[in-house]
C-alpha cells in the first residue's frame, strides 16, 4: 500500500508564486532580498493556515540563494533553525538559542532562526530575548511567527518588522482546489470546491484537509449534494426553499420544514445565523455594485439573483433584524426551538395584507383553519327549503293540530282544571 501523503504537505509552496492569497507581502520579501533590505527581525502574523511558517521557510531558503550558484536541490538546511516556542518557551532555551547566534554559518552567508507560536514564550523568556533581538549579530536573522500578536510584549513589536498576513478568500482558495483537482486528476462541481473554500473560514491548510476528507468519502467526482452531506453542512436549497414557504406567508410549511431541518441534526442557531446571511447575500443580489460581495458559485448566483426579483428591501431588512434578535437572545432562553419557531412565523407574517401590523404580528391561527380542506367541508353552508305559501301551511298544520289534540283527549284531566275547559272549547271550535 502505497503511503499517503495529505494535501497540505504535499501542495505545501515551496516559492512565493506559490503562495495562495498573500501577494502584498511576498512581493515585498522579493524585493526585499533584491534590493539587500531586508531587516534582521521579522514577525509573521495572522490566522491559522494562511502561510506564515510557508513563507519563513521560503524566505529563509531564499536568503542564502541570493547572489550564488547553487544546485536547485541545495535548501541550506544546515543554515535554518526551528524553535516551537510552545514546547520551549523558558528562559533556558532562549539563553541556548542566543548562544547558538554568535557561530557563524558554515556555508552560505546568513543563520534563519524561524521561532513559531512566539506569543507562547515566558516574560522572563521574553526579556531574555531583548538584547539579541535588537542588536543581533550580522550573519543571523529572525523570523517570528504568531496567530496572537496582543500577546507579544510590545518592547518585541519595536524591534520587528511586521507583516499582517490576511484570511485567504474564498475565490482563492477555490481557484487553488481546482489546479489542485487538475492535478490528481479529479472531477470537481464549481459549487463543491465553493462549499469547501466556505467551510475553510479562510484558512487554506484547513481548505485542505476538508477536500482530503471530502476525496476520501466520494472518491473522484466532487458534488454538491456528497460534499454538503459529508460535511453535515446545510445546502444553500434549503435557504431557497425556507425563503420561498416566508414570502408566501405559509406558516405551517415553515415550521414543517424547520422541523425537518432538526430532525437532520442541525442546531436552530445554526439555522437561524445562516438564514440571516441568506437574507443578506439577496439584499447584495438587489444591486449590481454590489453584487461583487455574493460569494458563491455561478450556479448558485443564478439562483439569488431570481430570488431577489420576488424580495422587497423592506422585507429583507425586517427579515435580518428579527434573524439577529434570535442569534442574540438564543443562547439566554430556556425553550431554544420556540424562539425560532416564532422569530419564524413572524418573518412569515411580514408580508400579509392586512390592517396595519404591530412589531411582533403573527397572522392568526384561524386564517389557516379557514384555508384547510377538512374545514371548508364542515363550514359548507346550509341549503334552505323553499318557502311555502301560508294557505298551505294552513293545510299542512291542521292535521297535525287535530292529532295533537286527540293525543290530549286521551289523558285523564280534571273537569275543573283551566287545561280541560280549554281543550272543550278548542273541540268547539273545530267542529
Amino acid at each position: 500500500m502505497e503511503h499517503f501523503i495529505v494535501s497540505a504537505r504535499k501542495y505545501r509552496p515551496q516559492n512565493f508564486v506559490d503562495v495562495v492569497g498573500q501577494q502584498a507581502i511576498t512581493n515585498t520579501l522579493e524585493n526585499a532580498i533584491k534590493n539587500n533590505h531586508l531587516a534582521q527581525a521579522l514577525l509573521f502574523t495572522g490566522p491559522r493556515g494562511v502561510g506564515k511558517t510557508s513563507c519563513a521557510r521560503i524566505l529563509a531558503k531564499q536568503i542564502n540563494q541570493q547572489g550564488i550558484e547553487v544546485a536547485e536541490d541545495e535548501d541550506f538546511a544546515f543554515n535554518i533553525f526551528e524553535l516551537d516556542a510552545a514546547s520551549n518557551n523558558s528562559v533556558d532555551d532562549i539563553r541556548s538559542l542566543t548562544d547558538q547566534v554568535r557561530i557563524p554559518p558554515q556555508t552560505g552567508k546568513y543563520k534563519i532562526y524561524i521561532i513559531d507560536e512566539v506569543h507562547m514564550l515566558s516574560q522572563a523568556a521574553f526579556n531574555a530575548f531583548l538584547k539579541t533581538l535588537e542588536e543581533p549579530p550580522a550573519h543571523a536573522i529572525f523570523i517570528l511567527a504568531t496567530t496572537e500578536k496582543h500577546k507579544i510584549i510590545p518592547t518585541i513589536l519595536s524591534r520587528c518588522q511586521i507583516f499582517d498576513f490576511k484570511r485567504i478568500d474564498v475565490l482563492d482558495a477555490k481557484n487553488y482546489l481546482k489546479v489542485i483537482c487538475q492535478k490528481e486528476n479529479i472531477t470537481a462541481d464549481d459549487d463543491a470546491l465553493h462549499i469547501i473554500a466556505q467551510k475553510a473560514d479562510g484558512a487554506m491548510r484547513d481548505a485542505l484537509s476538508i477536500f482530503d476528507r471530502v476525496v476520501s468519502f466520494s472518491g473522484k467526482t466532487l458534488t454538491r449534494e456528497a460534499v454538503t452531506e459529508n460535511l453535515n453542512v446545510l445546502d444553500y436549497d434549503t435557504y431557497f426553499n425556507m425563503t420561498d414557504l416566508v414570502i408566501a406567508n405559509k406558516i405551517p410549511e415553515v415550521l414543517n420544514a424547520f422541523n425537518t431541518i432538526l430532525g437532520k441534526g442541525f442546531e436552530g442557531h445554526h439555522f437561524i445565523n445562516g438564514f440571516a446571511s441568506h437574507c443578506r447575500d439577496l439584499l447584495v443580489a438587489k444591486d449590481k455594485v454590489t453584487l461583487d460581495l455574493l460569494e458563491v458559485g455561478d450556479v448558485a448566483k443564478k439562483k439569488y439573483l431570481e430570488q431577489a426579483t420576488k424580495t422587497s428591501i423592506p422585507f429583507l431588512m425586517q427579515a435580518i433584524n428579527k434573524a439577529n434578535d434570535c442569534d442574540l437572545n438564543y443562547r439566554a432562553s430556556k425553550n431554544q426551538r420556540l424562539l425560532v419557531e416564532l422569530t419564524l412565523m413572524q418573518i412569515a407574517s411580514i408580508t400579509f395584507d392586512g390592517e396595519k401590523k404591530s412589531a411582533n404580528y403573527i397572522i392568526p391561527a384561524t386564517f389557516f383553519q379557514a384555508l384547510s380542506p377538512a374545514v371548508k367541508e364542515i363550514a359548507k353552508p346550509i341549503q334552505k327549503k323553499p318557502e311555502v305559501p301560508k294557505h298551505q301551511k294552513a293545510e299542512e298544520q291542521k292535521p297535525k293540530l287535530e292529532k295533537t289534540i286527540l293525543r290530549s283527549a286521551h289523558k285523564r284531566t280534571s273537569s275543573l282544571s283551566l287545561k280541560s275547559i280549554h281543550l272543550k272549547k278548542t273541540k268547539k271550535r273545530l267542529k
